[in-house]
């Protein structure tokens, strides 16, 4: 199930995701997003509902000292919090020793961070990201829209995604983010 959409535009993080929800050949149109706000991070989930709740509701994101490296934030302190999180949950799986969660995008900074099943933190340097069943079509999107507007190419990403793939259903959230909230109260004023 699912495309959740990532793109790096200039101080923005822009992400967009669909709302089907999937179990098997039935399909349904979910009224809770998978793209959400916690604290300064916007999150894009796939792999499970309940995930994403936790990630939305339970999540506390841990602060970040200035001079810590973002990459090595997200790596320690962020996936962190995300396991514990899971973990308390009762969402997180072992086996043979080996702890998984799930698939999810976060734009934190004006950067895009893919974090996978196994807890890996990763930075596409195109870019531009996506997860899910529909990934393919909209990184094919993507690839194809550059320079156009950065909402209309996650939305036409989705729509692609939708287009060919039976796991990916409008409506669709699309949100941004700016590369650090302060900003927005400098522009304000």
């Amino acid at each position: 199930m699912t495309c959740i959409v990532g793109l790096v535009e200039g101080d923005r993080v822009w992400m967009g995701g669909d709302s089907a929800g999937v179990n098997g050949l039935d399909i349904t149109v979910r009224a809770d997003t998978k793209v959400f706000r916690n604290g300064d991070c916007l999150i894009g989930f796939t792999s499970s509902f309940r995930m994403g709740q936790l990630l939305h509701y339970r999540l506390e994101v841990p602060s970040r000292d200035g001079g810590t490296d973002l990459f090595r934030y997200m790596v320690v302190d962020f996936v962190d919090a995300v396991r514990n999180c899971l973990k308390d949950g009762g969402y997180a799986h072992r086996s043979n020793d080996v702890e998984t969660g799930g698939t999810f995008m976060v734009g934190l900074e004006g950067r895009l961070f893919t974090v996978q099943s196994d807890y890996q933190v990763g930075e596409a340097v195109r870019g531009f990201h996506a997860i899910g069943c529909g990934s393919d079509y909209a990184l094919g999107s993507l690839a194809s829209t550059a320079g156009q507007p950065p909402e209309e190419r996650v939305l036409k990403a989705l729509e692609c995604a939708e287009l060919f793939n039976g796991g990916v259903r409008a409506p669709f959230t699309i949100q941004s983010s700016l590369r650090r909230p302060q900003l927005a109260l400098t522009e304000a004023a």
